[in-house]
Formats: structure tokens, sequence, C-alpha cells
């Protein structure tokens, strides 16, 4: 089967030869694997086979960016969304935001027509080639796009969005709407202009560490129907739709699978998500990819990621509807060695009977 098929395969939880595999580590993991044996040159998407290319348009407000403060350490800038962003160069981590140009309805609508589509969003060059060149290479070619609730926090700040969703909830749905409109307009521009997608991917972070970030009730009344809308249009295409929500989202799975979401990642563990309970309340109805614990991968003991990949493979390929992911990405405490041995027992475990 080619990547596609099988990912495809995997997402309609039909029958598939082997779990999909595909992963995300940080740029100073792949620096430590550079060091300890991956080859110069080669990407971890080449040496390990991962299964997905992603193709995405620029969401943003298109504001002018500009760096504030540089130095060896750091870079603080205030990106296209006008928000003020500090970023470590020697590691990986989230941005530190420390201000944010839109912090009122009243700036909003300042600048509120920034935030549509102009054919300036999408790339007809290199982008354009890049995802030909991953379609003829048989993987599975997604529109990746930052919706909903983590891309308008990323605008306003979350403090500012959670108020307005409590107090403004008019002002919070239109940037929700807005954003999905941008994101939808822009897939459909892509598609027009000869991108090949397999389906979309959305970013959506709805949880924390311990639960979700807002309310059953907002998340239904403000931003589930601008989810579907996604969804539905994606489904018009034939694209199935895999929904990237960290955190603990447990609660918000039956929402997700009624917005017309197929696939939920990535599953964190640390926060409470446990994808062999998800697999057997949900497997028939949903896809899922993720939840292999990261702390396992770096575990000294190497009878730890074994007894992880073997014991929720068993469980989670049953009946296909699973990809192999790390449960968010993988950190620079995991050793070249080490996820070399993950990839080899995700391969060895993950073998699928009755596939065409």
């Amino acid at each position: 089967m080619t990547s596609r098929e099988r990912v495809l395969g995997a997402l309609r939880r039909e029958p598939i030869d082997r779990v999909p595999i595909h992963d995300s580590p940080w740029f100073t993991t792949i620096e430590r694997w550079h060091r300890e044996g991956l080859p110069p040159d080669t990407t971890p998407e080449e040496y390990f086979g991962y299964e997905f290319a992603a193709s995405s348009a620029d969401l943003s407000l298109q504001l002018p960016r500009e760096t504030i403060e540089e130095t060896d350490e750091y870079t603080v800038v205030r990106n296209a969304n006008g928000a003020i962003e500090m970023n470590f160069k020697a590691a990986t981590s989230t941005p530190e935001y420390r201000g944010f140009t839109v912090t009122s309805r009243q700036v909003w609508n300042e600048h509120r027509d920034r935030y549509t589509y102009n054919d300036s969003r999408i790339d007809t060059d290199k982008g354009l080639v890049g995802n030909r060149a991953a379609y003829q290479r048989g993987l599975f070619c997604n529109y990746g796009a930052a919706i909903g609730y983590d891309k308008t926090q990323g605008i306003v700040g979350s403090e500012n969005l959670l108020m307005a969703m409590a107090t403004e909830p008019d002002w919070a749905e239109e940037m929700f709407a807005m954003g999905i409109d941008l994101a939808i307009a822009a897939g459909e521009a892509m598609h027009r202009a000869g991108y090949h997608f397999d389906g979309v991917f959305a970013y959506d972070d709805n949880g924390y560490r311990n639960t979700t970030l807002f309310s059953p009730d907002m998340y239904r009344r403000l931003l589930m129907p601008h989810h579907a809308r996604l969804c539905r249009w994606a489904h018009e295409h034939d694209w199935p739709v895999l929904l990237h929500s960290c955190g603990c989202v447990r609660d918000r799975v039956a929402d997700f699978i009624e917005a017309g979401f197929d696939c939920l990642q990535p599953l964190e563990v640390k926060a409470g998500m446990d994808l062999i309970a998800l697999k057997q309340q949900y497997g028939d109805r949903l896809s899922f990819m993720g939840g292999i614990d990261v702390r396992c991968m770096s575990h000294p003991d190497p009878a730890v990621i074994e007894r992880e990949i073997a014991e929720k493979l068993a469980v989670a390929k049953r009946g296909s509807g699973y990809i192999y992911h790390s449960d968010h990405s993988v950190p620079d405490n995991v050793s070249f060695q080490q996820y070399q041995r993950v990839i080899e027992l995700v391969r060895q475990h993950g073998r699928c009977d009755g596939a065409p």
C-alpha cells in the first residue's frame, strides 16, 4: 500500500497492511539525532518513513513583522497577528506571548478586514511544487490550518478571548467564524491552483492538563457550528478531517464526533488522554492518532517503551482506525537510538491482518 492508501484506510477504519507512521520531533531533537547517527542532510521524515505531507496558507492578519529585541539567547518579535512573542534560539518551546495589538472589540473592528482572503495568502510556486512532489511519492497530502479557539487566542490572547466568550460572546463567535471562513477560502484557492489534498489537518487546542479550557456549553454555542462548517466543506471534497487538540479533551470527544471530525490527535497521556479507553468507547465512530507517551521513549529501561507500544497498538489497531504518533512531539531527551527502537516497535506491533 502507498502511504496515502494506508492513512486513508486508517481514517476510514478500513483494512490496511500496517499502522501508518508520522511524528513531530523538536528541532533540538533533530539536532541531537544528527549528532548521534541520523545521516547528514537527511530528515527524520526521510529516514523513518513518515507518511504525511502538509501544505498551509497564511491565515494571519498580515500585519508587518518587526524584530523588537534580539540576544544570543532569544528573539522578541511582533508577528503577523500583532502579537509580541519571545522565542529561545537554542531550545524548542511554545512562544512566550508578551502583548497583543488586538485587545478589545474596538481594536478588532479596526483590523477585521485584514482577516479575509486574498491571493497573497497562498504559495503557487515552491509550495505547489513541494505538494506535487509529495503526491507523486504517494504521501498523504493534507491541508493544514489553525482554526477556532487556538487560532484566535494567538491574535487577542487567552485571557481576552476567554473573557470575550463570557461577556461578549457575539464578538468571540465572529472571530471564530471569520477564521473558519478564511481557512476554507484559502484551502479552496489552493485546491483550484492545483494543490492535491487527501485530507484536512485542523489545529485547535481546546484543553490543558486537567480539563478543557472552556465549558461544553460555550463550545456548542460559539465554536462547534464553525467546526462543523469546516468539516462539511472538507467532506464535500471527500477529505477526512483530523483534529489536533492538545490537553485533556476527553469530555469533548462526543461533540467533536458530532461536529464531523474523523480523527483526534495527539492524545496527551500526561493530560489524562487514554488511547485504549478512547478506542474502546469511540473507535466505531472516530479514528485516533498519537497517544504514545514520550516519557516512556526516554526511559532508561527499554522494557517500558516496549510495553507502552505493544499494549496500546494491540487495541488501537483493532478494526483499523489508528495512526502512530507521539502523544504530542518528541523532545530532545529522546536519543536517536531510543527513537529508532520506537519506530522498530511500531512496525513490529503495527502489522495488521486482512489487508488488501
